[in-house]
């Protein structure tokens, strides 16, 4: 039986931030959890060729917000922002949502992004090239972009073999139970003619420093009594 903790859920309120804000009551969160996970599904399958690793969806009364992180921004904005305004179109007849905002943030090394080198390793194997190879060569490049360590982990039945197995690549320290530690992860899935594999990729950017929150500055009180201290 896994004990495995998510590296994000593990952190959320550290250094980690959700991917869903938004407040419902216990009747209506049901459906919007479902809405989320629909224009979620939607989005990565609309721009499956803009690198998208991460989608974050607000919501505030009757407006939805939705930022999406690319490593290319160019193919989601289209000429003149023409791909946008079919996205809010296309998201409001989902939805029912009349205010459709849409922020585009351009991820600067996708070569480190763990969602990102998943995908990358996943297509590969589709186009058939050893996974073996594209192992090497994602563990290679994120070492050589900055990151301080990167673990890849592929399940499935690797090189059309009849009997599915796992392999595993590490270099650099991968800390998961450390805290402050900054570990992304990414999970996606390769459709090879033999069947799915899965491709898990865990990223060690460094260690992450928590803010100490500042304590609120108190007024003097003028009646109180001074306070004597002992010698």
């Amino acid at each position: 039986m896994g004990q495995k903790t998510h590296p994000f859920g593990f952190r959320l309120a550290i250094h980690k931030d959700w991917r869903s804000k938004w407040y419902a009551s216990s009747k209506d969160a049901p459906a919007l959890i479902e809405q989320d996970y629909k224009i979620r599904k939607f989005l990565k399958e609309k721009l499956k060729s803009a690198a998208i690793p991460k989608i974050i969806i607000e919501r505030a009364a009757s407006r939805l917000r939705v930022t999406l992180y690319t490593a290319r921004p160019g193919i989601v904005i289209g000429r003149k922002g023409t791909e946008l305004d079919k996205l809010k179109e296309e998201i409001a007849a989902l939805t029912g949502n009349k205010e459709i905002y849409i922020d585009v943030v351009e991820v600067k090394n996708p070569e480190v992004d763990a969602q990102l080198v998943a995908e990358n390793v996943a297509l590969q194997m589709e186009r058939r090239i050893s996974f073996k190879r594209a192992m090497k060569k994602a563990v290679q490049t994120a070492m050589d972009f900055g990151a301080q360590g990167i673990k890849i982990r592929c399940a499935g039945r690797l090189g059309g073999s009849e009997i599915a197995r796992s392999e595993k690549y590490h270099e650099g320290k991968v800390p998961l139970h450390t805290l402050r530690s900054d570990i992304d992860y990414g999970f996606a899935e390769s459709n090879t003619a033999a069947g799915k594999i899965g491709v898990k990729v865990w990223v060690c950017r460094g260690l992450k420093e928590r803010k100490a929150p500042v304590p609120p500055k108190r007024k003097p009180n003028k009646d109180a009594e001074p306070e004597i201290v002992a010698p």
